[in-house]
C-alpha cells in the first residue's frame, strides 16, 4: 500500500453535539473544549496512519472562524497533511450544522504535529 492510500485510510471523522455543560456565557462552545476535541481527532488520525505510539509536539495556527453555538452538531475531520521522518502533520477541521437544517459551515481549522516515540518517549522513525 502506498502513502496516499494509507493517508486515506487514516482519515478520521467524529460527530459531537454541543451540550450545556460545554458552553461559556455567550452560549457557545469553549475554545479549550474545541482544542481538546481537535487534539483527540488528530491523535487518532496520526495513530491510524503510522500504527505507532505518537505524542503531540506542537500546534500550528488555529483559526476560529465561527462560534460553535449551543445545540449545534459538530463534525470533526482529521487528515494527514504532511509526513516527515519522525514528525507528522495532521489537519483538523470542525464543521457545524444546526439540528434542523442542512447548512454546514467550517467553524475551526488547525494543524497538530506529532512525533512517533518508543517506550522511553524517544523519537523513532515513522516507518522502518
Amino acid at each position: 500500500m502506498n502513502t496516499e492510500q494509507v493517508k486515506k485510510l487514516a482519515e478520521t471523522r467524529q460527530v459531537k453535539i454541543v451540550f450545556k455543560n460545554l458552553i461559556n456565557d455567550h452560549n457557545t462552545l469553549f475554545g479549550g473544549i474545541a482544542l481538546q476535541w481537535m487534539d483527540e481527532i488528530a491523535y487518532i488520525t496520526a495513530t491510524r496512519f503510522c500504527r505507532k505510539k505518537v505524542v503531540t509536539i506542537s500546534t500550528g495556527k488555529i483559526n476560529f472562524q465561527k462560534p460553535i453555538p449551543y445545540g449545534a452538531i459538530a463534525e470533526l475531520f482529521g487528515t494527514v497533511s504532511n509526513v516527515g521522518a519522525v514528525k507528522l502533520e495532521i489537519n483538523v477541521k470542525i464543521f457545524i450544522e444546526q439540528k434542523y437544517d442542512n447548512i454546514r459551515e467550517l467553524a475551526v481549522e488547525g494543524n497538530f504535529y506529532f512525533a512517533a516515540v518508543d517506550d522511553n518517549n524517544q523519537p523513532v522513525k515513522l516507518f522502518d
